[in-house]
């Protein structure tokens, strides 16, 4: 009998003595039918959100945090979720994941509570198996006609935890959550590894292009394009709903002194955040 999963906390990331895994072989990890799989599964992904901007390289790396999974849920279910956009922390992460997945599963026929293959803390833990496991059941229910490798066997190995180890995981195994919730988000996202970075990057840049597309401009590269405040200000007029005469700035700036003093250095911090102040604003709306 089914019973009701309890919500996901950060606290369930810690393992127990007796708590039994499953994890692929190493042996069959390099299996070319398991690395044809992945393959697929990730040129889906990336040509499904193609008109997004977004980009994967890495199953395991790029879907535990949800915004993928949320990106694909919105575009094959034609699903909008009230859900932060970018999840920088753990506890956020899991709460996007909760209520991506439950739409998941019962998009997919999943009952609640029933046995399934994947569920929030796997995919949270970046596990392959688990990961592989959900984008089938994806690709199969959302786009059958997609040819996916067929037979991919793999060997499993069940492990049982033998030592307990008390703390969240991510400070053992899950390195991508934001660990000291007194730091800036972004301070804390830029010490992450370049891929992270990047899809935030990606997150924002796709809102800003789709509040500037009305001017018919676009923005390619972040880092550079801000940072003579141009855009930055044209953005804040969008956003706010007022324009700014262009008599007040200078639209083609030729030196520092006509350009936004803060952001003209092109620092990526100072860039990031202020957009991310701006995404987070407006986003919601």
């Amino acid at each position: 009998q089914c019973k009701k999963k309890k919500k996901i906390t950060e606290n369930d990331f810690t393992s127990g003595a007796g708590e039994k895994r499953k994890l692929i072989q190493p042996t069959s990890l390099k299996d070319p039918k398991l690395e044809n799989l992945k393959q697929v599964l990730v040129d889906w992904i990336n040509k499904t959100l193609k008109a997004e901007h977004i980009v994967i390289q890495s199953l395991e790396e790029d879907l535990y945090d949800g915004l993928v999974l949320h990106h694909l849920l919105a575009r094959l279910g034609n699903v909008k979720l009230d859900v932060e956009e970018i999840a920088l922390t753990g506890s956020s992460q899991l709460r996007k994941l909760e209520a991506v997945m439950k739409e998941l599963d019962k998009m997919l026929g999943v009952e609640d509570s029933c046995p399934i293959k994947w569920d929030v803390k796997l995919i949270h833990n970046k596990d392959l198996l688990a990961t592989i496991h959900l984008l089938v059941a994806m690709a199969k229910a959302f786009q059958p006609e997609l040819n996916l490798p067929p037979n991919v066997k793999i060997d499993v190995v069940t492990v049982e935890v033998s030592l307990f180890s008390p703390g969240p995981a991510c400070l053992t195994h899950f390195s991508g959550c934001l660990t000291n919730p007194g730091e800036d988000p972004i301070e804390q996202l830029l010490k992450l590894e370049a891929t992270k970075v990047n899809t935030v990057k990606k997150a924002i840049l796709h809102f800003v292009n789709q509040n500037m597309a009305s001017l018919g401009l676009q923005v390619a590269d972040m880092d550079k394009q801000f940072a003579d405040g141009v855009i930055l200000l044209l953005l804040i007029g969008q956003l706010e709903g007022f324009f700014i005469p262009l008599v007040d700035f200078h639209l083609t700036p030729a030196n520092d002194a006509e350009m936004v003093g803060y952001i003209v250095s092109q620092d990526v911090a100072a860039t990031l955040k202020v957009l991310y102040a701006l995404f987070r604003k407006h986003k919601r709306n």
